[in-house]
């Protein structure tokens, strides 16, 4: 289908080019590129996502000034979209009270004392840990909205969200055998000389 500009309601940022892949499987349809002006440089994928017609993109420079940016082109572009809303790969953060590993699925909400969303640079390291110094603001009511429905649907055995996750299961892209320990290094070690990977650093 090709739809109009304004017919675009939410925006989906990915920071990273697997990332954006995952979000074209997410897709229920995809829909076909529209015009857009000369000074919008934004590469954008259309579809639907659950009823909601979605423009997804990625960042052609990682960094919150060109996030901006892009975000601010292509809200000139797509004027109707209300919402934004960046997915993607976060850092593990593995601890005691919340063991957060790299593929986790995670979905903020906010607290007494925190926005949602922890921007690790918000904080200082400390001997016991990162004491935080700042936080961004909630997110919207309408997602957060969302959320209360979709813990709802999964209290009562309905796991549409889960399906979703599903499809990515079944691409070798996303996929791995099985779960393992995680080896952790420390930030400044780097990695062994002549190679790329981990394979040959020392655990």
């Amino acid at each position: 289908r090709r739809l109009r500009h304004e017919d675009y309601t939410i925006g989906w940022i990915c920071a990273l080019p697997i990332e954006l892949a995952a979000a074209q499987e997410m897709l229920d349809e995809e829909h076909q590129p529209l015009p857009q002006d000369a000074s919008d440089p934004n590469s954008y994928t259309l579809g639907c996502v659950g009823g909601h017609n979605t423009v997804i993109m990625v960042l052609g420079l990682t960094g919150t000034n060109s996030a901006a940016s892009a975000v601010a082109q292509m809200q000139s572009t797509f004027t109707s979209v209300q919402l934004g809303v960046m997915v993607g790969i976060g850092g593990g953060v593995p601890s005691a009270i919340a063991d957060i590993r790299l593929g986790d699925v995670v979905v903020c909400q906010p607290s007494k004392d925190c926005g949602g969303v922890i921007q690790y640079d918000l904080g200082k390291t400390r001997p016991d840990g990162v004491e935080r110094t700042g936080f961004l603001n909630a997110p919207p009511m309408a997602l957060l909205s969302a959320v209360a429905s979709l813990k709802a649907s999964h209290l009562k055995g309905r796991v549409g969200f889960l399906d979703y996750l599903a499809r990515l299961s079944n691409q070798s892209l996303f996929a791995r055998d099985k779960a393992g320990p995680d080896v952790l290094y420390d930030p400044v070690y780097n990695h062994e000389e002549g190679e790329e990977n981990c394979n040959n650093c020392k655990k």
